[in-house]
C-alpha cells in the first residue's frame, strides 16, 4: 500500500491525513508535541478551562465532511451550536451594539445604533456575498498554481467581473465608501485582522468576510474549541491513520528532486509523497535547508501575531458574551504601530473570549474564564517582558472604562502567550499567526503553494500557504491538498 507522511498534527494536517487516508493511502502523521492540534490546544488552570489557540468557529461543514466522506455521522463525535450573537461590541464614547446573526435583524440594530440607512447596510453585504460567491472557486477551493484551475467558467466569469472585487482600494477605502459613521467603518475594518493584516492595506476584496459569518453564521463547539482537533484526532484513529507523538522531524530526504521520506533524531520514515503541515518559512529553512529556497516567499512580510492573556475572574458580567470587543479609538494608529512600528499600542483594542458564557464548566460557580487578546507584531527582538507589562496596564485600564468595573481585583489566576511562546509551541515563524500578511493585492498569489513545482511528491498544507489562516482555510488547503495528490496505484 502506497505510503503518505504528514508532518504536524494541526488542524490542516489532521484534516489531510483523514482525506489521504480515505483515498487509499497508509498515512502516518508525525507530531513534535507531546499532543496534536497545533493552536487548537487548551490548559486547566486553578479550576478554568481555557482554549490557548482559535476562538472563533465559522462554516462548521468544513469540519462535518471529514467525517461524512468515512460514512461517519458527525454528531456521533462533534457536536456544536449556532449563535445568535456574532459579538458585542464597545467603545471608549459608552456606545455598545450587539451584533445579530441575523442578517435582516443586524442591518435594522446597526441603523439606528450608527444612525445608518438601512439599504446602505443591506448593499454592503449583498456585495460582500458576490465577492464571495464570485472568488471562493478560485482563491479559495483550488490551487492558484496549476492552469485548470483558470480554464473553468467560473474563474472567467471572475475576472470578466474584476471590477466589483475592489482589488485596487483598501479594506477601509471600501469601508468608508460605503459609510460615514466611523463607529461603523472600524466595525467593518476589523476584519482585516482575520488574516492577520492591517485595513488599511489589505484590498478590498476581504470585505466579504462579514458575509460568512452572517450567511453561514458563528457556532459555539460543545466542550470548546480544542474539541474541533480532538474529534478529528479521534477520527483519524478511527479510520487507521498512525499518528505519533512527541516524533519531531528534523530532515525531509529529498533524492534526485524526489521526497522519499523524513527524519528524526532517532529514525527514518520511509514514504511514497510528503506533506508539510509546518509553516513554510522552517520546513524549508530548517528541514529542507540544502534545497534551492523560494526566497522571494519567504520574505514576505508577515502577519500579525497576538497578545494574550487568560485569566480566571472571580465574578461573571452579563453584559458580555462568548465574544466582545473594546475598540481602540484611534485603529489606524493601532495598526501602524504593529505593522511599522512592530509594537505595541498604548490603545489597543481588546477582544474577550468567554467560553463558560456557554459551557458553566470551564469556571467554578459564579466564575468566569476570559481569554483577553490583543493584536501583536510578530518577535522581532522586541523586550517582551517590558511590553507585556504595559500592555496588561492599557488593556486593565480599557476593560475598567467599558464596564465601569475593577477587573484587577478579579483576577484570581492568570497564564501568558505571547509572540515568542506562540512560534516555539506551533513553529509558526516570528509567531505570525496566519504566515505571510495580506497587506498586498497580489497576497492570494504570492502565498506558497500547496504543491512543490521543484520537489516531486511534496506538498503543503496549513495557514501559511494557499488559501491562508484561520480554521475554514486551513480545513481547505487539506482539500486542495488531496485534490491534488493522485490516486495510490492498486
Amino acid at each position: 500500500m502506497a505510503k503518505a507522511l504528514v508532518i504536524g498534527s494541526g488542524i490542516a494536517g489532521l484534516a489531510t491525513a483523514i482525506r489521504l487516508q480515505q483515498k487509499g493511502y497508509k498515512t502516518l502523521v508525525l507530531e513534535k508535541n507531546s499532543y496534536p492540534g497545533g493552536k487548537l490546544h487548551a490548559i486547566n488552570k486553578d479550576g478554568f478551562r481555557f482554549d490557548l489557540g482559535p476562538s472563533l468557529f465559522t462554516m462548521p461543514h468544513f469540519v462535518d465532511e471529514l467525517f461524512r466522506i468515512n460514512n461517519i455521522e458527525p454528531s456521533e463525535h462533534f457536536n456544536y451550536k449556532k449563535k445568535e450573537v456574532i459579538c458585542n461590541y464597545f467603545w471608549d464614547d459608552g456606545t455598545k451594539f450587539s451584533a445579530k446573526s441575523s442578517t435582516k435583524k443586524f442591518t435594522k440594530d446597526a441603523a439606528v445604533v450608527f444612525n445608518t440607512d438601512i439599504k446602505t447596510l443591506t448593499k454592503y453585504l449583498k456585495n460582500a456575498k458576490l465577492k464571495y460567491d464570485l472568488t471562493a472557486s478560485l482563491f479559495l477551493e483550488k490551487s492558484l498554481h496549476k492552469l485548470k484551475t483558470y480554464l473553468s467558467k467560473n474563474t472567467v466569469s471572475a475576472i470578466a467581473q474584476l471590477y466589483k472585487l475592489h482589488i485596487n482600494s483598501s479594506l477601509d477605502e471600501v469601508n468608508k465608501s460605503y459609510f460615514k459613521n466611523e463607529k461603523l467603518q472600524q466595525l467593518f475594518n476589523r476584519f482585516a485582522t482575520y488574516n492577520g493584516s492591517s485595513p488599511y492595506k489589505t484590498p478590498g476584496i476581504m470585505s466579504m468576510i462579514p458575509h460568512l459569518e452572517m450567511h453561514y453564521g458563528t457556532f459555539y463547539p460543545l466542550n470548546g474549541m480544542h474539541q474541533i482537533s480532538q474529534s478529528l484526532y479521534k477520527l483519524a484513529l478511527q479510520i487507521g491513520v498512525e499518528i505519533k507523538l512527541s516524533q519531531e522531524v528534523t530532515k525531509i530526504n529529498i533524492e534526485q528532486n524526489k521526497t522519499t521520506g523524513v527524519s528524526t533524531n532517532e529514525h527514518t520514515f520511509e514514504a511514497d509523497l510528503v506533506v508539510s503541515n509546518v509553516d513554510v518559512f522552517p520546513t524549508y529553512r530548517a528541514l529542507m535547508s540544502e534545497q534551492i529556497q523560494p526566497e522571494k516567499i519567504l520574505r514576505q512580510e508577515r502577519s500579525s501575531s497576538a497578545l494574550i492573556f487568560y485569566w480566571g475572574i472571580d465574578r461573571e458580567y452579563p453584559e458580555l458574551d462568548l465574544h466582545n470587543i473594546l475598540f481602540s479609538n484611534d485603529y489606524e494608529d493601532e495598526f501602524n504601530t504593529i505593522f511599522k512600528q512592530r509594537s505595541l499600542n498604548n490603545d489597543p483594542t481588546v477582544y474577550i473570549n468567554i467560553t463558560s458564557k456557554e459551557d458553566k464548566n470551564d469556571a467554578p460557580i459564579g466564575c468566569e474564564n476570559w481569554f483577553i487578546m490583543i493584536n501583536a507584531p510578530g518577535r522581532y527582538n522586541q523586550n517582551w517582558p517590558a511590553l507585556i507589562q504595559h500592555a496588561k496596564k492599557c488593556i486593565i485600564s480599557k476593560i475598567n472604562k467599558a464596564l465601569n468595573t475593577s477587573i484587577e481585583k478579579h483576577i484570581v489566576t492568570e497564564h501568558i502567550l505571547d509572540p515568542r511562546g506562540i512560534e516555539k509551541e506551533t513553529s509558526s515563524y516570528r509567531g505570525a499567526l496566519y504566515g505571510a500578511a495580506s497587506n498586498n493585492k497580489f497576497a492570494a498569489f504570492l502565498r506558497h503553494p500547496n504543491f512543490s513545482s521543484k520537489i516531486k511528491n511534496l506538498y503543503f498544507c496549513g495557514g501559511s500557504v494557499h488559501p491562508g489562516g484561520g480554521i475554514p482555510l486551513c480545513l481547505l488547503s487539506a482539500k486542495i491538498v488531496s485534490d491534488l495528490v493522485p490516486k495510490p496505484a492498486v
